[in-house]
């Protein structure tokens, strides 16, 4: 059994299926980690949705902030934004079916490997300040919610840029919004452990007294494994904890990878799309 974590899908799925034919990938024997974001952007989010249900047990994959933006606007009230690929989806006939099973999806997975000790995977990052063992349980606490009876009214107000800073003491929405942020939306923090919302592209692009979450130390040595940043191209420089960055932006006409979460060997297959 072979243990690959792929990044975003975005809607690439002819590369999808690309690379699952270059790692020979047989979901009777080996086992798939997707960090997130399998919609949205790319022509093809319908099929990802069906490829990926469709394999069942040998895929595991964490919610993004594109997979969150459908649920939010197919059950949430919010409106489609002018890039969204997401109509197919919408009008196709097993659309509840779909959305029920990416309603139920994580947004942390973890898992020990022989040789790589302790690894996480979640679509953005972890907070320096959380442990795994919280951060679990922080990514549970939402997980429940949008498994409840109230997950249409978290989605309708689960947008939103406050509070930018986590706290212990928040409660309620403000929690679980700091929560969804944290785990699908950060790139650049400050060293209190606020976000900051305005830099999305390189490293370069850090505002003054903000870093990448990943330049300030944690207090193990777990493997952390996160998508949701193509401007890096799956290099996270500068790095002081163990980390892999997986977006390595197929549907931006870069490629789609898989590393092999044993050996840490990584396989590609270039975007079928014309670089931005």
């Amino acid at each position: 059994m072979t243990a690959y974590a792929v990044g975003d899908l975005q809607g690439c799925h002819a590369e999808f299926v690309e690379l699952l034919e270059k790692i020979d990938f047989d979901p009777g024997r080996d086992r798939l980690w997707l960090a997130g974001d399998l919609i949205n952007r790319g022509p093809g989010s319908l099929a990802c949705l069906r490829e990926v249900r469709a394999l069942g047990d040998a895929a595991l994959t964490v919610l993004g902030n594109h997979d969150l933006h459908l649920l939010a606007v197919a059950r949430g009230g919010a409106r489609l934004n002018r890039k969204d690929t997401l109509d197919e989806i919408l009008a196709a006939p097993d659309r509840e079916a779909l959305l029920d099973w990416l309603q139920s999806r994580s947004l942390l997975v973890r898992d020990d490997f022989p040789g790589q000790g302790e690894t996480v995977m979640v679509h953005a990052g972890l907070l320096p300040q959380w442990s795994v063992n919280q951060a679990a349980e922080l990514a549970g606490e939402v997980e429940e919610r949008l498994g409840s009876e109230r997950s249409g009214a978290f989605l309708e107000r689960m947008y939103g840029n406050e509070p930018a800073c986590w706290h212990v003491a928040l409660d309620g929405i403000d929690r679980l919004r700091a929560i969804v942020n944290v785990l699908t939306r950060m790139r650049f923090i400050d060293a209190e452990g606020c976000l900051d919302f305005s830099a999305k592209e390189g490293l370069d692009s850090a505002p003054t007294g903000f870093a990448p979450w990943f330049r300030y130390p944690r207090g193990d040595d777990v493997r952390l494994l996160f998508g949701h940043w193509a401007a890096l191209e799956g290099h996270a420089e500068g790095a002081r904890v163990r980390v892999e960055a997986l977006d390595t932006g197929c549907v931006w006409g870069g490629s789609l990878t898989a590393l092999n979460l044993s050996t840490g060997e990584r396989i590609a297959v270039p975007s079928h799309r014309h670089r931005r």
